[in-house]
C-alpha cells in the first residue's frame, strides 16, 4: 500500500515528552559527531535504497519520535516551515520512501519538534521545544539538538542525541541483523531504570507473615490484637483461636499449599480463620458469602477446593449453600464449633517455605471465567513490611478493616496493624455505607490509618466539610484501586492539612500494592502520580517486545521481584500470557499488567490508562468482556458491549448496551447477571438498541458508547426502566423537586431530566452515590432508606412520614390528594 504525507492540522503535532526536573526559560544546544563508522554505513545504506542521506536520517528522526511519543503516526515540523505526517512501520525502505516524499506547507499552529537537514540552515516559526539538526562537512555527519529548557534538560537531549544514533544504527544494519531488534534505549540508561528507578532493596526476615504474629503475640500477649462491634481479642486470645482451627485443617488432611476456601463475614472468626489458613500451610482463598452460588462454584472448582472454614450463618446463604451442595466430598468445618471443641491452642509449626502459596484472589476475566491469582508468602510479608514502613504503623497504632474480603486490600487491613504489634479494627459494612457513621466509627475507635477507594474519600470529605470532627489519632489515609484526581487531593489537605495522604497502586498479581506516592501537600500539577516502587519491588515501561522505552516515554509497566505471583490456578494458557521471565534480571518472574504508564523526571511511576477492556469501578477491577459474555447468554441479546459511564460529579459506574430483535426487559437483564456475577460486575444502567454502532473496520465503537452512557441517561424507558416515549414524569412539589436536585448532583444528571417514577439505581445511582445523597440530604434519608426506597416519589413520601408537611397555600404545583411534599428544611 502506498504511504502518504498530509498536511498537518492544527493541534495535531507530536510532542516530545517533557524532562526537567528545573524548567527554566531559555535554550541550549547539545551536539555528537557521528563515527566514521556511521556515516559509512548511512551513506551505504542511502545508495542501497536509492535516497538521499538526509532521507535516512529524517527516518531515523521519525522512529525517534514514535519511541518517544508511542505514536505510529508521526506530524511533525520540517526546515522551511514545512510539516510531514508519517506512519512509521518497521519497514526501513517504506519509511524512508514516505520521508523522502515533498512536506506539506506548515498549519497556522507551531510544531513541536522540527527537523533540519541542513543543521542551522533554515527557519521554523516560532520556538519549538526541540530542533535536531544534521550538519555535513565532507563525509562527516554532525547531529545538532537545539531545545527549550523548560521543556528538557541536558541529560535529555544526551539521551535523545542517543536515541537518534540508535535508529541510525538499526536502519543501517538492515532487516535481521541484531541492531534491528534492538530498542533505542543504551545499556547505561536500561541499568539506570531497572536498578535506580527500583524500589529499595531490604532484606526479608526469614519469617512468615503469621510467624511474625506468633512473634508479637508472645510479646504483648495481653495486647488488644483485634475489635469488632464491641468484642475485643488479645493476641492470646486470637493465636489461640488461629491454632486450634490449623490443627483442625490438618486433621482434615490439608495439603501443603492446598487452598482453603474462607466463608465468611468480616469477623474476629474471619481472621482467626485466616491466620489459621496460613498456619496450617494452606492457601487463603476468600469468598463473600453474598455472592451467587454460580460464582462461588466456579471459583471453587478452578481452585480445586477441597476444605472450607465457614460458620452456620454465612453457609446458610443461598450462595454458599447452593455452591457448597455442588462440592460433593469436601470437608465442610464450622469455626466457631471447631474453637469450642478443641484445646489445641499451640501453634503446629508447620513448616512453610517464602515460595509457598500464601493465598489467591479471583479476579474478574475477559473469557468470561473468573482468575485466580496465586500468590505467595515472600509476596505478602513483604507488602505487609512495606505497609508498615510507609504508612507509619507501630505499637498501638490502629487500622481500620474496611474491604470486602474479595478486595485484595482486606488482607494487608486485617494483618498489617497486629504485626506492627498494634490492632485492627474490623468496621461493619452497614457502618461503611454511611459516611458520617463510617467517621464516628473512626473517631470512637481512635483509627490511625485507613484505606479508601478516592470515590469514598470524597464522601468522607463532604460528611467533614458538614460536620468537622477532630479525628485527633488519625495519621495517614490511604487511597487505592482508582485514579486519585488532583483536586480531591487538594480538597483533603484543605480539610486535613497535617494528615499525609499516600496514592497506593498495585495489581492482585503483584502481591497488593507496588507503589505508594506519600504525599504531605497537595500536589503541584494535575496528576497525582503513583509514586516509587516499594521496597524489593521493580517495575519498568516497556514496549510491545518487553525493551524499556525512553524515560519520559508511554508504555506497558510490568513488575518483576517479590512482588510477583505464580500465576493463575488452573489456567495455564493465560498464565504463559501475563507471567514472563523477566529479560533484565534471569530466573526472575515478571508481569505484565496492562496498565499504561510513563517514568517522571522525579522517578516516579504515572498512570496513563488501560491498554484492554479492564476497568475499575468503586475500587474492584472488572473485566467487561466478562459481563458481555454473561449477558450473550441471555435469550434475545445477540451482541451486548458494557463501558463505563464517569458523569460529571458522579462515580465510575457500568453501563450495558445490548441490541437484538425484541427488546429485553432490564430487570430479566439484571436478574440474570445478578446469578452469575458478583453485585459490583453488574451494570447499573442498561440500554436497547436496535443495532450496536461499529466503527471503520466493523468494530463496536466502545468510543462512541462511552461518551454517550458519560452523558445525561436517557430517559427511563426500554431497557432502561419504566417511563414512555414523552420522558419522565415531572416532580411535583417542592419536596420532590428538591429530592430531583439532589439527585442530579451526586448522579451529574440535570435534576430536569428526573421524573418522580424514576429508579436510583436505573438512573446510574449505586452505594457510593446513595451515601453522597445521605449526605447532601443531610442524613434525613438513610442509605438504607434509598436502597430500601429507591424511587424518587417514594422517598418523598418517607420524608413526609418523618416531618410536619409543607405549607402548600402557596406552590401552586402542589395536588391537594397527594402527601408527598416535606418541610424544605429537611432537603438542602
Amino acid at each position: 500500500m502506498e504511504t502518504t504525507t498530509a498536511a498537518a492540522p492544527a493541534g495535531s503535532w507530536t510532542a516530545v515528552p517533557r524532562w526537567t526536573r528545573t524548567p527554566r526559560p531559555g535554550a541550549a544546544e547539545h551536539t555528537e559527531t557521528l563515527s566514521d563508522r556511521e556515516c559509512a554505513a548511512l551513506r551505504r545504506t542511502a545508495g542501497e535504497l536509492g535516497a538521499p542521506p538526509a532521507a535516512v536520517l529524517f527516518a531515523a528522526h521519525l522512529r525517534v519520535l514514535a519511541a518517544l511519543t508511542g505514536e505510529r503516526e508521526i506530524t511533525t515540523g520540517y526546515a522551511g516551515g514545512a510539516a510531514f505526517r508519517v506512519p512509521v512501520t518497521d519497514d526501513r525502505e517504506e519509511l524512508v520512501r514516505a520521508a523522502r516524499r515533498a512536506p506539506r506547507a506548515l498549519a497556522a499552529s507551531e510544531p513541536d519538534v522540527v527537523f533540519d537537514p541542513g543543521g542551522a540552515a533554515g527557519a521554523s516559526p516560532g520556538s519549538p521545544a526541540l530542533r535536531v539538526g544534521v550538519e555535513a562537512a565532507g563525509p562527516a555527519y554532525t547531529l545538532r539538538l537545539r531545545y527549550r529548557t523548560d521543556v528538557l534538560d541536558a541529560a535529555a537531549a544526551a539521551r535523545i542525541a542517543g536515541y537518534h544514533r540508535a535508529a541510525l544504527a538499526a536502519l543501517t544494519a538492515g532487516p535481521g541483523a541484531p541492531e534491528a531488534g534492538r530498542g533505542l534505549v543504551s545499556a547505561a540508561e536500561v541499568r539506570y531504570q531497572s536498578e535506580r528507578l527500583a524500589g529499595p532493596v531490604r532484606p526479608l526476615p526469614d519469617l512468615r507473615a503469621h510467624e511474625l504474629f506468633e512473634e508479637r503475640a508472645a510479646a504483648r500477649p495481653d495486647a488488644v490484637a483485634a475489635e469488632h462491634a464491641g468484642r475485643r481479642w488479645t493476641f492470646r486470645e486470637l493465636e489461640a483461636r488461629a491454632n486450634r482451627l490449623a490443627h483442625a485443617l490438618l486433621d482434615a488432611g490439608l495439603r501443603p499449599q492446598e487452598p482453603v476456601a474462607v466463608i465468611r463475614e468480616r469477623d474476629l472468626e474471619w481472621m482467626a480463620s485466616v491466620l489459621a489458613v496460613l498456619k496450617a500451610g494452606g492457601a487463603y482463598l476468600p469468598v463473600e458469602p453474598h455472592f451467587p452460588a454460580a460464582r462461588i462454584s466456579r471459583m471453587l472448582a478452578r481452585a480445586s477446593v477441597r476444605l472450607v472454614l465457614t460458620g452456620s450463618g454465612p453457609s446458610a446463604l443461598p450462595g454458599p449453600r447452593g455452591a457448597l451442595a455442588a462440592l460433593p466430598g469436601a470437608a465442610v468445618l464450622d469455626a466457631a464449633e471447631v474453637c469450642a471443641a478443641s484445646r489445641a491452642d499451640e501453634a503446629p509449626g508447620v513448616p512453610v517455605g517464602p515460595d509457598h502459596l500464601a493465598y489467591l484472589y479471583f479476579t474478574s476475566g475477559s473469557t468470561g471465567e473468573p482468575k485466580g491469582a496465586m500468590c505467595e508468602h515472600a509476596g505478602l510479608l513483604n507488602h505487609l513490611l512495606a505497609k508498615i514502613e510507609d504508612l507509619g504503623l507501630g505499637e498501638d497504632r490502629v487500622v481500620a478493616q474496611t474491604a470486602p474480603q474479595c478486595f485484595d486490600i482486606s488482607l494487608w487491613q486485617l494483618l498489617a496493624g497486629p504485626l506492627a504489634g498494634g490492632r485492627t479494627l474490623i468496621v461493619d459494612q452497614a457502618a461503611v455505607l454511611d459516611a458520617d457513621r463510617f467517621l464516628d466509627t473512626v473517631e470512637r475507635g481512635r483509627v490511625g490509618v485507613l484505606q479508601v477507594v478516592p470515590s469514598y474519600l470524597d464522601a468522607v470529605l463532604a460528611s467533614l466539610e458538614r460536620r468537622p470532627r477532630a479525628l485527633a489519632d488519625l495519621r495517614c489515609v490511604s487511597v487505592t484501586g482508582e485514579s486519585l484526581k488532583a483536586e480531591l487531593a487538594r480538597r483533603w489537605f484543605a480539610a486535613r492539612p497535617g494528615t499525609p495522604l499516600v496514592n497506593a497502586y498495585g495489581l492482585t498479581e503483584t502481591s497488593d500494592d507496588t507503589n505508594h506516592e506519600v504525599m504531605d501537600r497537595p500536589p503541584a500539577g494535575e496528576r497525582v502520580p503513583l509514586g516509587r516502587p516499594v521496597r524489593n519491588v521493580r517495575a519498568y515501561v516497556v514496549d510491545e517486545r518487553l525493551r524499556p522505552v525512553p524515560l519520559g516515554a508511554p508504555g506497558e509497566i510490568v513488575f518483576s521481584g517479590v512482588c510477583v505471583g505464580r500465576g493463575y490456578a488452573g489456567d495455564p494458557e493465560r498464565t504463559r500470557e501475563s507471567f514472563l521471565d523477566d529479560p533484565l534480571a534471569p530466573g526472575r518472574r515478571l508481569y505484565r499488567s496492562g496498565d499504561r504508564g510513563r517514568w517522571r523526571p522525579d522517578g516516579k511511576l504515572e498512570f496513563l490508562g488501560r491498554r484492554d477492556g479492564q476497568v475499575k469501578v468503586r475500587g474492584f477491577r472488572v473485566e467487561t468482556g466478562e459481563v458481555e459474555n454473561a449477558l450473550l447468554r441471555v435469550a434475545g441479546v445477540r451482541d451486548a458491549a458494557v463501558v463505563v459511564a464517569r458523569p460529571a460529579g458522579g462515580t465510575a459506574r457500568l453501563v450495558a448496551y445490548c441490541a437484538g430483535e425484541r427488546p429485553v426487559d432490564a430487570g430479566t437483564l439484571r436478574e440474570h447477571l445478578a446469578r452469575r456475577l458478583p453485585p459490583y460486575m453488574v451494570p447499573e444502567t442498561f440500554h436497547w438498541r436496535p443495532e450496536l454502532p461499529l466503527t471503520g473496520n466493523g468494530k463496536t465503537d466502545r468510543k462512541a458508547l462511552t461518551a454517550l452512557a458519560s452523558g445525561p441517561p436517557d430517559p427511563p424507558g426500554g431497557a432502561g426502566g419504566p417511563g414512555g416515549a414523552g420522558g419522565p414524569e415531572a416532580p411535583l412539589g417542592a419536596a420532590e423537586r428538591k429530592l430531583a436536585a439532589a439527585w442530579g448532583e451526586v448522579l451529574g444528571v440535570p435534576a430536569d431530566r428526573i421524573g418522580r417514577h424514576d429508579h436510583f439505581v436505573s438512573r446510574g445511582g449505586d452505594s457510593l452515590t446513595a451515601v453522597r445523597l445521605a449526605i447532601r440530604l443531610d442524613r434525613s434519608l438513610s442509605v438504607a432508606d434509598i436502597t430500601r426506597h429507591p424511587v424518587l416519589a417514594d422517598q418523598a413520601a418517607l420524608l413526609a412520614d418523618r416531618t410536619d408537611p409543607l405549607d402548600h397555600d402557596h406552590d401552586p404545583d402542589h395536588d391537594p390528594g397527594t402527601d408527598t411534599d416535606t418541610d424544605t428544611d429537611t432537603v438542602r
